[in-house]
């Protein structure tokens, strides 16, 4: 009998031991929740090298993108489909969406979930600068149709109306992707998605199987590093742009006053990050020229007198170049008129008041040297025959007239050779009886 409570406790024992190791599973989830481009691959790769060596049972991506740049999106499906654990996508919450490129990176996942009130499709490629010709638009809509055919395919689901998005834009609600076998799983939220996820059975797209067990899993969040956060947040083109405006402005504000070395340092290093954050984005060569030119027009104007001709066409043209800089169809990768004209006005107010500055130092009567001694006045100490003293701006010095002076007569300064000053009277000498 003893012996029979021993072995039910040492069952009892290893059940629990079971159950806590069922339940240490843990997943990784990392978000895509706004513009796909070159960062957003880096991130799913980082977060996929996590999740290989710190063993996490899957990778959970949540979607809610309105697409992005078809390279970034082709480099991070490469990166999903070869993933060292199981991908699911998963498009949240409520109101979220996965178009364009977000429906290629949905449907690349091991497994597809969307959430209630969420959409995806309309993943027709538009062209990024000068229209395609007919010919060439046709093979850039029919190569990214094979390719979503292609992955599609590969992970059972329904190939030919996913090419409907590409080649007619379609797009779809979560409960029409579900029905059309888009996606695998509508589900409410995480704890839900896991539910259902729980001892299902996974083709990999190297067509290995695995059964996921993520009952009550912990849900780890990927954190950025500093630079993922750094570079994300000056990825979005406005923050680009202020980087850049601001960036200009302490290196002309160096420059109208040298020595300063604070703005010209600050500017440099903000000029450097707003460039790198515009050169991962597809650039309007007209809209870059307008912005180069309008910093040239602001220059200009501290050098020539326009009565602010340059500096009013330095303003339209930031503006316009600034509206014109970013080619992209998603609104979201345009630079919005309001921070344009926020960034322009400021800046023009500033650079106008800095020339207004500069203009009246120009203007300015010299006040030292040689210069600042011509033309002023003094008063004869010594008779002026033809040399005596003077007392002038506070001063004695020794000065010499072309004509007699008397002692006590108001002077003006000519001339100015070493310590010697050449004077003139201010009224003619009286002349005698």
């Amino acid at each position: 009998m003893k012996a029979v409570r021993s072995l039910t406790l040492i069952c009892a024992l290893l059940s629990a031991s079971a159950g806590a190791v069922s339940g240490a599973s843990r997943l990784l989830a990392v978000d895509v929740d706004g513009v796909v481009h070159p960062v957003t691959t880096e991130i799913i790769t980082r977060a996929l090298e996590r999740a290989k060596a710190e063993d996490f049972q899957l990778l959970l991506i949540r979607l809610n993108t309105p697409g992005g740049l078809m390279d970034a999106m082709r480099e991070s499906i490469e990166k999903i489909v070869s993933a060292p654990v199981p991908v699911v996508t998963y498009v949240t919450p409520s109101g979220a969406r996965a178009a364009s490129a977000g429906f290629f990176l949905l449907q690349a996942g091991d497994v597809a979930a969307m959430a209630p009130g969420t959409n995806t499709g309309a993943a027709h490629p538009v062209a990024i600068g000068a229209p395609l010709d007919p010919v060439m638009k046709q093979k850039v809509e029919n190569d990214a149709a094979a390719s979503l055919r292609s992955l599609v395919a590969r992970r059972g689901r329904n190939a030919a109306l996913a090419e409907k998005a590409v080649l007619d834009s379609k797009s779809f609600t979560e409960k029409e992707a579900l029905d059309n076998k888009l996606i695998e799983l509508i589900a409410r939220d995480e704890t839900d998605l896991l539910r259902q996820l729980d001892g299902r059975e996974v083709t990999r797209f190297n067509g290995s199987r695995t059964v996921l067990r993520v009952a009550g899993a912990e849900i780890v969040t990927y954190e950025k590093n500093t630079r993922e956060k750094i570079v994300s947040a000056i990825s979005d083109p406005n923050v680009a742009l202020l980087l850049l405006v601001l960036g200009a402005l302490g290196i002309y504000v160096e420059f109208s006053a040298p020595g300063l070395i604070v703005p010209g340092v600050a500017g440099a290093i903000l000029a450097v990050l707003g460039l790198s954050a515009l050169s991962v984005l597809p650039i309007n060569l007209a809209g870059a020229a307008l912005l180069v030119l309008a910093f040239a027009l602001f220059a200009l104007e501290a050098k020539f007198a326009s009565h602010g001709i340059l500096g009013a066409g330095g303003a339209a043209a930031m503006i316009l170049g600034a509206l014109l800089l970013i080619e992209s169809p998603l609104p979201e990768m345009r630079i919005r008129l309001s921070t344009a004209i926020a960034l322009t006005l400021p800046f023009t107010l500033i650079t106008v008041f800095l020339l207004s500055l500069v203009v009246r130092a120009r203007a300015a009567k010299v006040t030292t040297g040689v210069e600042g001694m011509l033309g002023e006045t003094g008063t004869a100490l010594t008779p002026l025959k033809p040399q005596g003293r003077i007392f002038v701006r506070g001063e004695y010095w020794n000065a010499v007239s072309s004509v007699p002076v008397e002692a006590g007569s108001q002077v003006r300064v000519t001339a100015m050779q070493g310590l010697l000053l050449t004077v003139e009277p201010l009224t003619s000498p009286s002349s005698g009886n």
